[in-house]
């Protein structure tokens, strides 16, 4: 689903042209909670090499580029074993396929740089992509920078969002994209890459100061066997 021109939407993925981006896949976030005393089984290293695999495969034109919009390891102060060895595992499968990877750090990367220099991987605060006439800011999204570079969109991650779907007295929390406006810009909302929980509902909560405005015009895109588009969030208020 293409929800601007030339950004299309495949699963958790944005491709632009021969860039693939995803948001916050927070590895080490299960090893995190384990030492909290919360058991939970290690699985979201499989999971996310399986769905990066079928985004892959859905890509109508080849990857140049594979850009990871911050957030990619959970830990803020420390590199854990398990980010240690996932990261760069994670690093590889995606560098089996695509020649160039970028990292936008997020607030969760403070200490990432020894993980991208063992690989060589260029590491960033912002990435410009240039597609057609557009001038597209990657930024994570957890601050905003005193001076926004010239550009047409932004895409952010950070927020990690999500929305509750009814049907009756049933519900759940489905992960989705967000589209609207900051600053007269575009702005698109990635959904977190993470697959240990579905987000934060965007209905009860924003996290990222880019939407510390009335997001009641923005466009919801939920997640699930495939992409839907549910008009606007002022549209799932009142539904709910």
């Amino acid at each position: 689903m293409e929800i601007l021109p030339g950004i299309e939407v495949i699963d958790l993925a944005l491709r632009i042209g021969n860039n693939l981006i995803i948001a916050d896949t927070h590895i080490g976030y299960e090893e995190a909670i384990n030492k909290q005393g919360i058991l939970i089984p290690r699985f979201q290293f499989r999971e996310i090499t399986e769905k990066l695999e079928r985004i892959f495969q859905c890509c109508k034109l080849p990857i140049d580029t594979f850009i990871l919009n911050g957030d990619v390891k959970h830990e803020f102060g420390t590199i854990s074993e398990t980010e240690w060895r996932d990261t760069l595992a994670l690093l590889d499968f995606i560098g089996s396929r695509i020649k160039r990877i970028v990292i936008v750090k997020g607030n969760h990367d403070t200490i990432i740089g020894p993980i991208a220099e063992k690989r060589d991987i260029q590491l960033v605060r912002q990435h410009i992509i240039k597609s057609g006439r557009q001038r597209i800011l990657l930024i994570h999204g957890h601050i905003i920078p005193e001076r926004l570079p010239a550009c047409d969109v932004i895409i952010i991650g950070h927020q990690h969002p999500a929305i509750t779907l009814r049907d009756g007295v049933r519900s759940e929390l489905y992960k989705c994209f967000l589209k609207g406006k900051y600053k007269k810009r575009d702005i698109i909302v990635i959904p977190a890459f993470t697959l240990v929980s579905e987000g934060t509902d965007i209905l009860r909560e924003t996290l990222s100061p880019f939407l510390e405005q009335d997001i009641d015009d923005f466009y919801v895109y939920p997640v699930a066997d495939s992409v839907y588009e549910f008009g606007r969030v002022r549209d799932m208020r009142m539904s709910g």
